[in-house]
């Protein structure tokens, strides 16, 4: 699916210039904890976060992570931005909870694999 599909389902703002959100996205990494994104065993192109300081767009950069939406309408500095823009990963911001988005953006098929689940009737 593409970023700027996401955005609509998300009812998100585009807070980077000059920065095409005409990504393909699949898989998605949800955390404020910026090593549980880096020790992520399944790559992903998009990360939900609450988190909103330049270590984000750093982990990302590193992760190779596509774009960034921030949940509950936060927004970055300035200074975040531009880091933001300079590595090419556009930056989205959303007044959804990070539990409303990761279940729209589940629902629109960004889930986790059910062949990743085990053969157990727990998906834990």
């Amino acid at each position: 699916m593409k970023l700027n599909q996401l955005k609509e389902i998300l009812k998100a703002n585009i807070l980077t210039s000059q920065i095409s959100i005409d990504i393909e996205i699949n898989n998605i990494i949800a955390s404020d904890l910026m090593s549980d994104v880096l020790n992520s065993k399944t790559p992903a192109e998009l990360l939900v976060t609450g988190l909103t300081n330049n270590q984000v767009v750093r982990t990302c950069e590193i992760a190779g992570i596509k774009a960034i939406i921030f949940v509950r309408g936060k927004t970055p500095d300035e200074e975040t931005i531009k880091l933001a823009e300079s590595c090419k990963i556009p930056l989205l911001s959303s007044n959804l909870s990070m539990f409303e988005a990761c279940g729209l953006l589940y629902s629109c098929g960004l889930g986790k694999p059910k062949s990743e689940y085990g053969t157990g009737s727990d998906p834990l």
